[in-house]
């Protein structure tokens, strides 16, 4: 994204947003940005981010490399210098937009929000923990007092820590889901405003493409009935008709118009499927097709679907639909889960390629994984169990999982990905918001070796 890029994009959203280099040089700003700090966008233009807080050099280095190499948002803290002379502490959220590399420097989408406007939520959570921490340390020293006492008294006192401890951990939990919905709502936010921006533009364009075409075959037909009634043509437009292929002009122009025409469909079905992923305006219970909320998040995951540089084949996506009636359901939620595990499909289809004891020569070798390093796949089935029940299943013909890392699949935070690659927080939320805010079952079924298949058995109707 270029700083005019992002501008055109800034302009449209109402939160302060920042892009700057990896080394803390301001490359753009928009105006809330400026407002917060009481100066003219002009005046922030090309300054260093040092300038403007009261953090150390080194932490905000250390901050600003941290977004340059996490996959996810970073939270963290700046407290920025007004114009006044007041200070005003906020929370930032930085996302990398492009990383760091030896060619180029990174760049980073940095959001400030005032600390003081945030949600309660999370104050009153980081409260509660904090009090729990401090109880749970005061039990574990009465713990060590009460052992030379009682002998019963011991087993109480660590019934009531462990306790303690189990709901300090749900918590915990709690709020990182939290700052996980509010890291969705900011990208729904941001997607719905973006669809609205592309649709009006192309809409315009896409209604305007028949009249258009129409009046150019019109013109061409007149060019006919004049070459038809005047065959012999002065020297001038003969010269002019040679120079600008008039033959091939009129053949080549309509598949022109047909492709322009494709083309603007195709924008308006990612717009489409952009906001039909978000539904924003959906967040209570409402009868959806399940069947449309896959394929939404199959066009916004097609980019990893391709074939990549000659280092990943294009992975086959095979749908076997049933029919399946309208299921009543928080769609949001449910699109969340369908995305958390098609993602973990990909990354394991990804990682299969990048196997290196994975080769013609190596007779070790299965014959699954020859077929999955050429023939990537993921098989997703839906089916009708009954009048109250339905099935979705995604299957990939990846590397499998062995029992160990399955029983801990679902766990808070178990993640088998390196570091900053992901949070073990995707399947842990797609379990909760499938058996418990959907009353259904999700499990895992797979061999080491022979891929991975995510079952989810969801009720028709929560009402």
């Amino acid at each position: 994204m270029t700083p005019e890029q992002f501008l055109e994009l800034a302009r449209v959203l109402p939160e302060p947003l920042l892009l700057v280099s990896g080394n803390g040089q301001l490359l753009a700003t928009n105006q809330p940005v400026a407002d917060m700090l009481g100066l003219r966008r002009q005046e922030l233009r090309g300054r260093m981010l040092f300038e403007l807080v009261t953090e150390s050099t080194n932490d905000v280095v250390k901050y600003l490399q941290a977004c340059s190499s996490s996959r996810a948002m970073v939270i963290g803290s700046l407290t920025l210098r007004k114009n006044d002379g007041q200070t005003l502490i906020c929370r930032s959220q930085g996302a990398v937009i492009q990383p760091w590399s030896p060619e180029s420097s990174a760049l980073i989408l940095l959001r400030l929000e005032n600390r003081t406007l945030a949600n309660s939520n999370f104050v009153l959570l980081n409260q509660k923990i904090d009090e729990l921490a401090k109880e749970v340390q005061r039990r574990k020293e009465a713990e060590e007092a009460l052992k030379k006492a009682n002998q019963e008294l011991e087993i109480r006192v660590e019934e009531r820590t462990t306790a303690l401890q189990e709901i300090l951990n749900e918590l915990q939990l709690t709020q990182t889901q939290l700052i996980q919905a509010e890291k969705m709502s900011s990208l729904g936010q941001m997607v719905a405003g973006i669809a609205h921006e592309i649709n009006n533009p192309v809409s315009f364009i896409y209604g305007n493409l028949h009249y258009t075409h129409e009046y150019t075959q019109d013109l061409l037909k007149l060019v006919q009935i004049y070459q038809h009634f005047c065959p012999i043509t002065p020297p001038e437009i003969q010269e002019q008709i040679e120079e600008i292929d008039l033959d091939f002009l009129i053949q080549d122009i309509t598949k022109i118009f047909q492709s322009m025409k494709v083309g603007t469909e195709r924008i308006q079905e990612i717009v489409k499927s952009l906001r039909n992923f978000s539904r924003l305006d959906e967040a209570e219970l409402k009868q959806v097709n399940i069947h449309e909320g896959i394929d939404n998040t199959l066009m916004i995951l097609e980019h990893r679907l391709q074939a990549r540089h000659d280092k990943y084949l294009e992975i086959k996506v095979i749908k076997k639909y049933g029919q399946l009636p309208n299921v009543t359901c928080y769609a949001g939620h449910l699109n969340q889960v369908f995305m958390n595990i098609l993602v973990n499909a990909i990354d394991a289809l990804e990682a299969s390629a990048n196997n290196s004891q994975w080769s013609a020569g190596n007779p070790q070798t299965t014959d699954n994984q020859k077929l999955t390093k050429n023939n990537p796949q993921i098989q997703i089935k839906t089916e009708l169990i009954d009048e109250k029940w339905i099935t979705v299943s995604i299957a990939d013909n990846g590397l499998g999982i062995n029992e160990q890392v399955r029983s801990k699949l679902f766990d808070p935070f178990f993640t088998t990905k390196a570091v900053g690659k992901g949070t073990g927080l995707g399947l842990s939320i797609s379990y909760q918001i499938i058996v418990e805010k959907h009353k259904g079952e999700l499990k895992c079924f797979s061999t080491l070796g022979k891929g991975a298949e995510f079952v989810m058995k969801i009720p028709v109707s929560l009402v």
